[in-house]
């Protein structure tokens, strides 16, 4: 997930827009969806792309072209219903990510089972620092530990295939710190820097996530 990505965020509540404008401010593509007209007016001139829609209906998703988006934001934790059938209406898109905004753990729960990739609390991630996140890493998943360090994982790129951590240089180009290798299930702690990457592994690095463009 990145800059180059398709977003479309799906609740226009607080952490919905503050999402949505975060990833717009960023030059992200996003569509914003809401129920209500006057969500949308509000959101209107600094979200370009708003519509006033019901994401509970499948003909509403096919008519949005919701399958062609790579990244889908579910913000709408005060109705479980409405949340539950637009993560599943998503997924059966084909939507390789969805995330959603929950308001229990029961919530959490149902939300994963029917398909959510992620299940977040608003109180423990602000909308702005997800936008960030998936902006700035490619990841939702990467990990702050503090204002100027984070651990995420990155997928091994194309042009990495083959070489070894040494030929490639990666903390003296990027500055991140590669603590572990990951392909599939397994993970590796202590990283042969001479051996060849494989296509498919994943790379666990600590880096600043100011720095993190670079890799786009």
């Amino acid at each position: 997930m990145s800059i180059n990505k398709t977003y479309a965020v799906l609740g226009l509540g607080r952490y919905g827009r503050a999402v949505a404008e975060e990833l717009v401010n960023n030059g992200a593509e996003v569509l914003a969806v809401d129920i209500h007209q006057s969500n949308v007016d509000s959101a209107i001139e600094t979200i370009p792309v708003c519509k006033c829609a019901d994401i509970t209906e499948p003909e509403v998703i096919k008519r949005l072209g919701i399958s062609g988006i790579d990244v889908v934001i579910v913000a709408m934790a005060s109705n479980l219903e409405a949340s539950v059938m637009a993560v599943t209406l998503c997924k059966e898109a084909g939507v390789p990510t969805v995330i959603a905004k929950c308001g229990s753990e029961m919530h959490q729960k149902i939300l994963s089972r029917v398909g959510a990739d992620r299940v977040i609390f608003p109180e423990r991630e602000s909308g702005i620092r997800l936008a960030k996140n998936l902006l700035t890493s490619g990841f939702a998943e990467m990990i702050e530990l503090s204002e100027d360090v984070a651990m995420l994982e990155i997928d091994v790129k194309e042009d990495w295939v083959g070489k070894t951590l040494i030929e490639l240089s990666l903390r003296k180009k990027y500055s991140v710190n590669v603590v572990a290798l990951k392909k599939g299930n397994d993970i590796t702690t202590t990283v042969d820097p001479t051996l060849p990457l494989e296509k498919g592994a994943e790379l666990i690095v600590i880096a600043n996530p100011a720095k993190l463009k670079k890799l786009r």
